[in-house]
């Protein structure tokens, strides 16, 4: 009988937790993304328009501005939670059906997994840490955000130091790309001793 396991892959924003997926693509595993799904349900009209009447000082010509709304939760935490509360378990629902659709081991990308209380949901976790400094700069980077920005979204998720307090395998994600790239393979084995 063929071995059915939901793992998710979490860590804070620049934590390198795509990359981490992307290795895992490699291998050959189905893996899936809620910021995929999240851009998937950005195009769904009724979702947007559902959106705009929760927040409609973030909309612009009758549409939700995701610029808008992004300026708004992440400087109102009531307003982040209005949101979560909305789009989380939308997303959440459509990653577990694809997941269970998929059969066999299959990863999830899910960023807010431990904030959303949903590691329930999964077999498995792979959090992925890595130090501030490198999370914030890595972010600045690729998404041309300030340094002061990157830190108002980390302030909103998950204490990379609370990770061990949790059942899950941790991928430390301190030094170069080659070491990185070694991790999930190591992890594999723990998870899934009668794949290696």
């Amino acid at each position: 009988m063929t071995q059915s396991k939901k793992i998710a892959v979490t860590g804070g924003i620049g934590s390198g937790k795509s990359f981490v997926c992307t290795l895992l693509r490699e291998y050959g595993y189905a893996v899936f993304s809620c910021d995929e799904i999240s851009r998937t349900l950005w195009r769904n009209a009724e979702y947007c328009a559902a959106l705009g009447k929760l927040f409609p000082d973030c909309t612009e010509n009758g549409r939700i501005s995701k610029e808008l709304l992004s300026k708004k939760v992440f400087s109102d935490r009531g307003a982040l939670a209005r949101l979560n509360d909305f789009s989380h378990p939308r997303i959440m629902r459509t990653l577990i059906g694809e997941m269970e659709k998929a059969g066999g081991i299959s990863f999830a990308e899910v960023p807010l997994l431990f904030e959303g209380g949903y590691e329930s949901l999964f077999d498995e976790v792979i959090a992925v840490r890595r130090d501030a400094s490198a999370r914030i700069a890595a972010v600045s980077a690729r998404d041309g955000l300030s340094p002061e920005e990157v830190t108002a979204r980390m302030r909103e998720q998950f204490p990379p130091e609370r990770l061990s307090e949790k059942t899950c395998h941790i991928i430390e994600n301190n030094g170069d790309r080659e070491a990185l790239s070694r991790q999930p393979g190591i992890i594999l084995k723990q998870i899934l001793p009668q794949s290696s």
